[in-house]
């Protein structure tokens, strides 16, 4: 596996090698030792998918506040997307700036979103499905988010407001501007 940091260096673009031949390819996704060497410690309990069937669905900014706040590694298994992570850390470096990286079925990359941070993605191609790891449960009471096409964050987004399939709740996050002090920044030791 191949780790790239990005201009925020506590996200992580993850490459998987790929060996093919006749019948297909073999890829190892996820070995526990490598990811801990470039992430840190990282447990993971919790996996997840979801389809969206239209290009253009966008699905976030969200996070969740601790106690059950979650890091993600994000992968796309069939289709593809503009996956994003927004640092919201107060106090950080990079506060209210942006990655992104396309992640498809065809390239396996997948994105290492930690805690602190705003996630979404818009799909680019039709029936596209996306699998995360968490590192903590789901918790309704817990989930927060921001909104996706906020100017402030200056995300160059492959769809326009007025084109974008959102869910009601993501019709309806609050901006960046208001955003509550829910993650402060660590400088590394």
């Amino acid at each position: 596996m191949i780790f790239e940091r990005f201009d925020i260096p506590d996200v992580l673009l993850v490459k998987p090698r790929k060996f093919g031949d006749a019948r297909g390819y073999f890829m190892e996704t996820f070995r526990q030792s490598l990811f801990e060497e470039q992430a840190g410690p990282v447990r993971f309990v919790q996996d997840n998918q979801s389809l969206s069937a239209d290009v253009g669905t966008v699905r976030g900014l969200h996070f969740q506040l601790l106690p059950h706040a979650q890091g993600k590694l994000v992968s796309c298994i069939a289709g593809a997307i503009l996956d994003v992570a927004v640092d919201i850390r107060v106090g950080s470096p990079t506060y209210g700036k942006h990655v992104s990286a396309e992640l498809t079925a065809e390239n396996g990359h997948q994105l290492w979103v930690p805690v602190g941070f705003a996630h979404g993605f818009c799909t680019l191609e039709p029936m596209t499905k996306v699998s995360y790891k968490v590192t903590d449960y789901y918790s309704a009471e817990h989930d927060r988010g921001l909104r996706w096409d906020d100017p402030e964050l200056g995300i160059d987004w492959p769809v326009t407001a007025g084109k974008a399939v959102l869910s009601a709740k993501d019709k309806n996050q609050p901006g960046f501007l208001g955003l509550d002090a829910y993650f402060t920044y660590q400088k590394p030791i």
